[in-house]
This record gives structure tokens, C-alpha cells and sequence, in this order.
């Protein structure tokens, strides 16, 4: 791991922390919206854990890669930006390790991901995206 992102990571950890406190400080609950947003992707491990993990957010983007997948890499630092910055909890689904769930998720390609909203799956992208992009559909959906 570079220094760059290690200060990333920690310049994040920060900021959440920085918005837990605030959000204590003005007499809020930090889990008021049921189940806290994790600032790390989430590894699925199985069908019954990304059910739990979409009943549990409103909005939830499942990333289905590979660890051999030269797309799936680019796309990393991106899908973990998103999980720590934004408001979206977001999975991860090892294809090759999960094959009846991504075929279960449609991810015929990879990298495919998938946004659920309240539940259900309301968009499909296929191959690697930019952050903007998936930032922007987030918030569309958020």
C-alpha cells in the first residue's frame, strides 16, 4: 500500500469521525436512519449476507469482480472512494467465488454493478466507470 493511500484513508477516517461527533454534538443519533453507512465496501458472502446488507440500506451499489480482472483493479480505488464518501453502502462480489449469486446479479461481464434502492435493483452498469459517474448516480437515487 503507497503512502498516498494509507493518508487517504486516514484523511477519511478523520472526516467521519469529524461527522459522527457533530452529529452527536446536535443531540442526533449516529444510527438514526437504521443501520449505520460503512466507510469500507462490504465482502458478500453469499446470497443471504447481500439480501441482509440491501434490507439494511437504502441504497446499496454491488460491485461484481475478480481479483484477476485488469478492469476490476482500475475501478478499486474508485468503489472505495464511493463507500468511504458517500451516503450508498457498497458490496463486493467475488465472481469466482460467488458464480451462482453473480449470475443470480446478471454480471454475464465484469466488472458489472448493480444499485439497489429501497431493495430493489434499479440500475446495471457493465465495465469500469469513472467516479463522477457513479457519484452522480448515487445521488440520483439517494
Amino acid at each position: 500500500m503507497s503512502d498516498t493511500a494509507d493518508d487517504e484513508r486516514a484523511q477519511i477516517r478523520e472526516r467521519k469521525k469529524r461527522e459522527l461527533q457533530r452529529r452527536l454534538e446536535n443531540g442526533g443519533d449516529p444510527s438514526e436512519d437504521g443501520v449505520e453507512t460503512p466507510a469500507e465496501p462490504i465482502a458478500i458472502e453469499g446470497q443471504g449476507h447481500l439480501q441482509d446488507v440491501v434490507d439494511s440500506h437504502d441504497v446499496v451499489l454491488v460491485d461484481c469482480y475478480a481479483d484477476w480482472c485488469g478492469p476490476c483493479k482500475m475501478l478499486e480505488p474508485t468503489i472505495e472512494w464511493l463507500a468511504a464518501e458517500t451516503d450508498a453502502a457498497v458490496a463486493k462480489v467475488d465472481v469466482d467465488a460467488h458464480q451462482r449469486l453473480a449470475q443470480q446479479l446478471g454480471a454475464r461481464s465484469i466488472p458489472t454493478l448493480v444499485l439497489y434502492v429501497d431493495g430493489e435493483p434499479v440500475e446495471r452498469l457493465l465495465g469500469a466507470q469513472d467516479r463522477a459517474t457513479l457519484e452522480s448516480l448515487i445521488e440520483r437515487h439517494g
